[in-house]
């Protein structure tokens, strides 16, 4: 029998050989809802700049990929570092490369495997995804100008409320007055106070009484207060602020028409306080390809290749500042709180220039604090909390009930 171990040995190793390669042409692409979440997350991260998943955008439309390239592992290697896969000789790398004019394709060398198969369950979806109707605008949905905390609605109500007050009691009073002259008639009275009481009642007479005097005086004073009031609450709100940036950068066409990620470069959201501006780097990974804008032509890009080759920023003017009393922290707000961008900076994919959307007030964010639901599920870390809730109170969890109104959790 040992004259036959060696072969027996060899057809096992064959065997084992031809099942890795099988496996790995044939990973499963997952369609469990929760890896759909994570790769349209890192796709939107990582992709979105430059791939669209039916349409073809800066590179090749990604729908069927895994059908198209030789394997998975293949398209692993190609995601991380393509330059060395085209460096290899490989075949099909050298393809998409001069099919796309020599554009060298991001390396992507932190990308793990699951990650990777992630953002494939994610197309794979999205090719078989039925767009569907929008529905009516939520109920609890609001502008953002209704949410400021601004007193001035309040003021007007109470303003207009005591006018109307005032004038009631001249109607009043000159029913009054009316019902007096009549009784007086009725009686003897000397010829003075005859002459008194059936003296005509002149507009010059009427504006120097003491009743129109104080009306007039109450009404000035009234708007005086209101003015000054609604002045005093606007001091540090620059809502609608819209300078001019040293780049006619449009954000309608960079997040609306081509549905660039804000987090794709403004890195910062994911990861700490502050949202940060963009390298003229990030702009080169698109624009060392792209060199004419839809609306400027080459003039704008041109400065962009200016700052890099000179070596000095690009010094865009900040829109946005709270102040140094406030904490403020992207990361906690987008990552942990899942809220979209366009909640607080409007609807940034419309915009050619920037401008401040919300008031950004201390009364604004503790309005959001009052009506947002906390994102409980499938987060272990609010079993408990959730469990006390509602034994306490009815309804949904809002970032109030878990400090959200605390001094110390923006005034620290």
């Amino acid at each position: 029998m040992n004259y036959r171990m060696p072969g027996l040995s060899k057809m096992f190793t064959l065997a084992l050989l031809i099942s890795t390669i099988f496996f790995t042409q044939a990973q499963e692409i997952s369609n469990d809802p929760v890896v759909v979440k994570q790769g349209e997350d890192l796709f939107n991260m990582n992709c979105k700049s430059c791939h669209k998943v039916k349409e073809k955008l800066v590179g090749p439309a990604l729908a069927g990929v895994d059908a198209r390239v030789p394997s998975i592992q293949w398209l692993k290697d190609w995601i991380r570092n393509s330059s060395k896969l085209i460096a290899s000789g490989d075949e099909y790398a050298n393809k998409i490369f001069n099919d796309y004019q020599k554009s060298q394709m991001t390396a992507f060398t932190s990308l793990k495997d699951d990650q990777i198969m992630a953002i494939l369950a994610y197309v794979k979806f999205k090719e078989t995804e039925v767009v569907a109707t929008p529905g009516p605008t939520s109920p609890n949905s609001t502008d953002s100008k209704n949410q400021g905390g601004m007193p001035s609605e309040y003021l007007n109500m109470i303003l207009i409320g005591m006018v109307v007050i005032l004038v009631l009691l001249l109607i009043v009073l000159g029913f009054v007055v009316t019902t007096l002259r009549k009784f007086l008639e009725q009686k003897e009275l000397s010829e003075e106070d005859r002459e008194l009481v059936n003296s005509p009642i002149t507009f010059g007479s009427f504006t120097s009484s003491p009743g129109f005097i104080f009306l007039v005086t109450f009404i000035v004073a009234g708007v005086g207060f209101k003015t000054v009031v609604d002045g005093l609450y606007t001091i540090g709100v620059q809502q609608g602020y819209e300078p001019k940036q040293p780049i006619a950068f449009s954000h309608k066409i960079h997040a609306g028409q081509y549905e660039i990620d804000c987090k794709y470069c403004h890195t910062g959201t994911t990861k700490g306080k502050s949202a940060n501006i963009p390298s003229p780097n990030i702009c080169m990974n698109c624009h060392s390809q792209i060199k004419t804008g839809t609306n400027t032509g080459e003039t704008e890009i041109a400065k962009i290749y200016s700052a890099v080759q000179n070596n000095k920023p690009i010094e865009w003017v900040r829109i946005h500042n709270l102040p140094d009393l406030a904490y403020f922290n992207h990361s906690q707000h987008v990552v942990v709180g899942n809220i979209e961008c366009q909640t607080c900076h409007g609807p940034v994919q419309e915009m050619d220039v920037v401008k401040q959307f919300s008031l950004l007030t201390m009364g604004w964010c503790i309005d959001c604090h009052r009506k947002t639901d906390v994102n409980t599920k499938g987060n272990e870390y609010y079993d408990k909390l959730v469990k006390l809730h509602d034994e306490k109170k009815n309804g949904k969890m809002k970032v109030e009930d878990i400090g959200g109104l605390e001094c110390s959790k923006c005034h620290y």
